[in-house]
């Protein structure tokens, strides 16, 4: 019986051995992002936002927000990595996903933009005395608003849609085992009822909740991440859909 590389090479369809790794690699550095954005800055960001200890904290305002631009870049990345490969077995699947986690990285970008507008209205604010402390306030309170609502609910919602769609690509086209992907599916159902819990309740960020409804995508993710680097994409897979459009 040929190995799945033996049909893949002889059926002319490519291993995709690179393009597993890169999102793995993705995978990994997008998660680690998204944690880490909330370290440089610990609790100085809650309302009413303390304006003189942001505009000390200039350093770190300037950090977290690479760190978000670093987050976008590669949740984006990862669907259109798989873009060619998926695009294979469903087009409207793998466009959707990347479509999804497009506009999952402008929301992402939209908070970090409104975090380095808030270390420029907190600095002005210290110059000019007290008094504009006290008037800036309401302004930093309600930029800090959207910036929550951005990266805790509006931009997850496209998340949540785009992986749920390259789980599913996964799923059925058996790239990776049933298991890791039916996993990624369910633990993608989870994030999203976390997602619109959160919404209707206002809680963002590490609440008991919202962890205990996320830790399943995280693992998965991680664990699909070190399957791509480690085995790829099957080939028997790719070579079946190479015969099947022959």
């Amino acid at each position: 019986m040929r190995t799945g590389r033996r049909q893949a090479e002889e059926s002319g369809m490519p291993s995709y051995r690179g393009t597993a790794i890169a999102v793995g690699v993705l995978f990994i550095l997008c998660s680690a992002a998204s944690i880490l954005s909330i370290v440089p800055l610990g609790g100085a960001l809650v309302a009413p936002v303390d304006l003189a200890r942001l505009a000390v904290n200039d350093n770190r305002v300037v950090l977290t927000a690479l760190i978000e631009f670093v987050w976008a870049v590669t949740g984006a990345g990862i669907a259109i990595g798989l873009y060619p490969v998926v695009k294979r077995f469903n087009p409207a699947l793998a466009l959707g996903s990347v479509a999804g986690r497009l506009a999952e990285g402008v929301f992402v970008v939209v908070g970090a933009l409104g975090l380095l507008a808030l270390l420029t209205v907190s600095q002005e604010a210290v110059v000019a005395g007290s008094a504009s402390l006290a008037s800036a306030v309401t302004v930093s309170n309600l930029v800090l608003a959207v910036r929550e609502w951005a990266h805790g609910f509006v931009a997850l919602i496209p998340f949540g849609v785009g992986a749920f769609m390259y789980y599913v690509a996964l799923y059925s086209s058996r790239l990776v085992p049933r298991w890791l992907s039916g996993w990624g599916l369910v633990a993608i159902v989870m994030f999203m009822v976390s997602t619109i819990y959160a919404g209707f309740t206002q809680e963002f960020g590490f609440t008991t909740v919202n962890t205990a409804l996320n830790i399943p995508i995280g693992l998965q993710e991680m664990a699909l991440a070190i399957w791509l680097i480690a085995k790829g994409f099957d080939q028997r897979a790719l070579a079946s859909v190479a015969e099947s459009q022959v």
